[in-house]
C-alpha cells in the first residue's frame, strides 16, 4: 500500500478549473479529511476533522455564492 493521498475531484466538477481535490491514504489518520485547489496541486493542503468538513460542505451546497 502507498503512503500517498489519493486525491479525486467531485463528480460535480466540471474541469473549469475551480475545483477542490479531497484525499484519502492509507497512512492517513481516520480522523482527518485533506482538501487542495486542483490547479496547485504543490500548493498547500488543509486538512479539516470529518465534522469539520461535513460543516463546509453543508455551508458550500447551502451559500448563494453567485
Amino acid at each position: 500500500m502507498t503512503d500517498r493521498p489519493i486525491w479525486f475531484k467531485s463528480s460535480y466538477s466540471n474541469n473549469g478549473g475551480a475545483c477542490v481535490e479531497v484525499a484519502a491514504s492509507a497512512a492517513a489518520p481516520r480522523s482527518a479529511v485533506s482538501v487542495r485547489d486542483s490547479k496547485h496541486v504543490e500548493g498547500p493542503i488543509l486538512t479539516f476533522s470529518p465534522e469539520a468538513f461535513a460543516g463546509l460542505v453543508t455551508f458550500a451546497r447551502n451559500a448563494d455564492l453567485g
